[in-house]
């Protein structure tokens, strides 16, 4: 099969769109506390401006996957970018909490449709070129990282000179223009026509955005609570009940038959728990900058530069080689130490810190650790899949990431604010919840260390390097 002489063009369009989803997640960051005075919210109730966005994107990631697959991959990377757009408006014209949260749930909604779809794409193109694909893959991973600190320093230079409307405005010109160069650059990649399964999409999302505000509502609550005992267990059961669903149903979302995919689980857990420990310790270290280290929001946002460039660098010069000689499993469990000992210098910062003493040497071995695993993890979980299930599969890696995000974010909010990380003004309380908050976050990236060293198979480093070419034809991230 002769390459498609637009790939790399259309890679850059497909980097771009992770880049921005990623982005998504984070350019919020910088302007949450100008969020929090201007539209009311509560401080437990000011991760939903993040919760709300990463629950609906990873609750409904599995149905833009299996979309993906069946309406075509371009297609429903278009319809993505119209929802995202759609709810950038809806958010910047917010006035109160609740619109705001609904504006965030339509950009996840539409970043659900845009991940699984591009990454569709990009194996398409790629397909039948093993020397390209590694190269091709490290700069569309490396968009991810980059969007996320790239949004935090746009943040603080919107927040800064103008307001944090435009935090989401600026996806209202970029998706417009996208929408316009996507069917001259994308290929067309035809969908096959069957049956949807809502009812498992509906309860699978209901389960995870049930159990994450369970997790966020305990600490006012009480974790013995009724009213938290009686959500956890009704999130259980609907979670159980799409199990279920996935058995009988004739077109299930989720086929239980993809589980026996070789390290598709492995990597799945590896990514969740990634998910669990970054996530937290990007959004705190962006409050201890700003609320202990006393930094503007432009300032805040150029903190966190060095992490994210250091981090590209090892990703599109590094991690390629070092998968193509040691295979996924090393660079996943070394990565996941590597984030583990960050945290940890982390956990040492002090309410009188600096800058250079306090947040460089920390984000920069967690950075290291980020760049081993992201994409090795990644690679392992969708590089044995069957075409047809390419992505579903992309799909469950997205979702795990996301769902292991929010809810490892509840948890370490709930550690952090008990342990003082809400006391405004007293840097002394807010040093000491944002530190906890980082201890509890490295354990969890030492666990999750552990159990890829265990879980995760070692097939030869060139069977990892590139997915089979009948798998790239139509896997998805």
């Amino acid at each position: 099969m002769s390459p498609d002489p637009r790939r790399w063009l259309a890679l850059a369009v497909l980097a771009l769109a992770q880049f921005m989803v990623i982005m998504d997640t984070s350019i919020i960051a910088v302007a949450l506390p100008e969020m929090q005075r201007e539209l009311g919210f509560t401080p437990s109730g000011l991760q939903w401006v993040f919760n709300a966005y990463a629950v609906v994107f990873g609750g409904l990631l599995l149905l833009g996957g299996r979309l993906s697959d069946l309406w075509g991959a371009r297609r429903v990377f278009a319809a993505g970018w119209i929802a995202l757009t759609a709810g950038s408006i809806v958010a910047a014209a917010a006035t109160g909490p609740v619109a705001e949260i609904i504006g965030r749930g339509i950009q996840g909604v539409g970043a659900a449709l845009i991940a699984p779809a591009a990454m569709t794409l990009l194996m398409v193109l790629f397909a039948g070129q093993p020397s390209e694909l590694p190269k091709a893959m490290a700069w569309y991973g490396a968009a991810a990282p980059a969007g996320g600190t790239a949004g935090v320093f746009l943040g603080g230079v919107i927040t800064e000179w103008l307001s944090w409307p435009w935090v989401f405005i600026i996806y209202v010109p970029i998706g417009v223009v996208t929408l316009l160069v996507t069917p001259k650059v994308l290929p067309r990649v035809p969908g096959r026509r069957t049956g949807m399964d809502i009812a498992g999409a509906l309860a699978v999302t209901a389960g995870l955005a049930l159990a994450v505000y369970a997790v966020v509502q305990a600490p006012e609550r009480g974790w013995g609570s009724s009213a938290t005992l009686v959500q956890l267990g009704a999130a259980l059961v609907l979670l159980l009940g799409f199990v279920l669903l996935q058995r009988f149903v004739r077109s299930p979302l989720m086929p239980l038959k993809v589980w026996r995919t070789p390290n598709l689980a492995a990597a799945n857990v590896a990514m969740a728990l990634l998910g669990a420990a970054w996530i937290p310790m990007w959004y705190f270290l962006n409050l201890y900058v700003q609320q202990v280290l006393g930094f503007g929001a432009f300032a805040s946002g150029a903190a966190l530069v060095p992490m994210t460039a250091f981090m590209m660098l090892l990703m599109t010069a590094v991690t390629g080689r070092l998968i193509g000689r040691f295979g996924t499993k090393p660079l996943i469990v070394t990565g996941l130490v590597a984030l583990a000992a960050g945290l940890g210098i982390l956990a040492t910062a002090d309410p009188n810190g600096s800058f250079l003493a306090d947040v460089l040497p920390g984000s920069l071995v967690s950075a290291v650790g980020m760049s081993l695993v992201f994409i090795p993890a990644m690679l392992a979980a969708i590089g044995g899949v069957a075409p047809e299930e390419g992505g579903l599969a992309s799909g469950i890696v997205n979702t795990t990431y996301q769902v292991g995000s929010a809810l490892g974010l509840a948890v370490m909010t709930a550690v952090a604010t008990s342990r003082g990380g809400a006391e405004l003004g007293d840097k002394a309380a807010l040093t000491e919840g944002f530190t906890t908050a980082f201890v509890v976050a490295g354990a969890i990236a030492l666990a999750g260390a552990v159990i890829a060293a265990l879980t995760l198979r070692r097939p030869r480093p060139a069977a990892e390097t590139v997915p089979a070419e009948p798998a790239a034809a139509g896997a998805s991230h």
